[in-house]
C-alpha cells in the first residue's frame, strides 16, 4: 500500500486534538468527538490512530498492528493507498460521475470507512452500507472522522458473509470485498458459494470487486480468480507490473461482471498514473492465469450424527 506524499492543504481540523500516543479508553457508550492519536482497545484486539507525518489533515489506522487505513479530513477525494485508486477508477469507468447515479453500494470490511467517503463525495446520491465486524472500531471511526450519516452512509456491525446472505436480492449495484485476517482474506468470504451470494445481491449490470492480497507466488491471486472467473462471465485484474509477475508482496483489484468491462482508454490513462503505475488484465489474460487452478468452495457440510 503506496503513500502518494501529496502536499496538505491547511484546515482548522488537522492539528487539533492530537497527542502523544498512549493507551485511551472511554466510557462504555461513547465516542470520541474528533481524533486523538493513540492506542484503543476494540472488540477484535486494538488499533492505533497515528497522524501522517506527510499530512496535516492526515490520519493512519492500524488495527492489530497491521496499517489498515488513511483518512484525509480536509479531501474526502484523496486516497492515501494505491489500490483504493484503482477501485475508485474502476468504479468510475464504470459509473462516470456526470452521470450522477444512485450508486447503492455495499463495503465488507470496514477500517476507516476510506473508500465509503470518497464514494459520497464523488456521487452525492449513493447510498451505502459498510459492513464491519467490530463494534467498538465501528463507534470509534463514527466519532473520529465525521462519516455522513444514514441513509448516505451506514455502519452494519457484523459478519460480512453473513451480512451478505440475508439482504434483498438485486439491491446493490457494487459489492467490495476488503476484508482481512493478517495477511488473507477469511476463507469463507473467498469462496465460489460466497461470489453465489454476492452475485444474486448484486443488480444484473452489478459489478464485484476485491482486493487479493498475496505474496510473491500468486498462489491466493489465482485462486481469487480462479473462483471469480467461476462466478461471473466478465473479469478483470488491476496490478503494478511487479505484482503481476509475482516479485513482490502486495495487492491485486480483481472485479467480475455479467457486463462486459469495455476499453476504457481513460481508465488505462488513470491507472498508469498514479505513484505506482498498474497495468489491466482483461477477461482473457485473467482466465489464463487462473487456468488449472481450483476453483475455492466450502468445506462438505458435516453429516449428522
Amino acid at each position: 500500500m503506496a503513500k502518494s506524499g501529496k502536499s496538505s492543504k491547511a484546515s482548522k481540523s488537522g492539528r487539533a486534538g492530537r497527542s502523544t500516543a498512549g493507551v485511551i479508553e472511554l466510557p462504555g457508550g461513547t465516542r470520541p468527538d474528533g481524533p486523538v492519536a493513540g492506542v484503543y482497545y476494540i472488540d477484535t484486539g486494538d488499533c492505533e490512530l497515528l497522524p501522517d507525518p506527510d499530512n496535516n489533515n492526515g490520519w493512519l489506522l492500524k488495527i492489530n498492528g497491521v496499517l489498515s487505513s488513511h483518512i484525509d479530513l480536509a479531501d474526502p477525494l484523496f486516497l492515501d493507498f494505491e489500490y483504493m485508486r484503482w477501485i475508485a477508477a474502476l468504479v468510475e469507468s464504470r459509473w462516470p460521475r456526470e452521470t450522477k447515479p444512485k450508486l447503492r453500494a455495499l463495503h465488507l470490511g470496514g477500517g476507516a470507512c476510506s473508500m465509503a467517503r470518497y464514494f459520497n463525495a464523488a456521487y452525492p446520491d449513493a447510498r451505502q452500507v459498510v459492513v464491519e465486524l467490530d463494534r467498538k472500531l465501528a463507534d470509534y471511526v463514527r466519532g473520529w472522522f465525521e462519516l455522513p450519516r444514514a441513509p448516505l452512509l451506514r455502519i452494519r456491525v457484523g459478519e460480512a458473509r453473513a451480512v451478505t446472505e440475508s439482504l434483498t436480492p438485486g439491491t446493490r449495484d457494487l459489492i467490495i470485498r476488503d476484508v482481512f485476517a493478517g495477511a488473507f482474506t477469511p476463507r469463507a468470504l473467498t469462496t465460489r458459494e460466497f461470489n453465489d451470494h454476492a452475485d444474486a445481491v448484486l443488480a444484473p449490470d452489478g459489478l464485484y470487486v476485491v482486493n487479493s492480497g498475496d505474496a510473491p507466488d500468486l498462489k491466493n491471486a489465482r485462486a481469487d480468480a480462479a473462483t471469480i472467473a467461476d462466478t461471473f462471465e466478465h473479469t478483470m485484474i488491476i496490478a503494478d507490473p511487479a505484482m503481476l509477475k509475482g516479485r513482490r508482496y502486495g495487492n491485486m483489484i480483481m472485479a467480475g461482471s455479467h457486463v462486459p468491462f469495455g476499453d476504457d482508454p481513460t481508465l488505462a490513462r488513470k491507472l498508469l498514473g498514479g505513484a505506482v503505475p498498474a497495468h489491466i488484465w482483461n477477461d482473457a489474460q485473467v482466465r489464463a492465469f487462473a487456468a488449472g487452478t481450483p476453483v475455492r468452495h466450502d468445506p462438505p457440510a458435516a453429516s449428522p450424527e
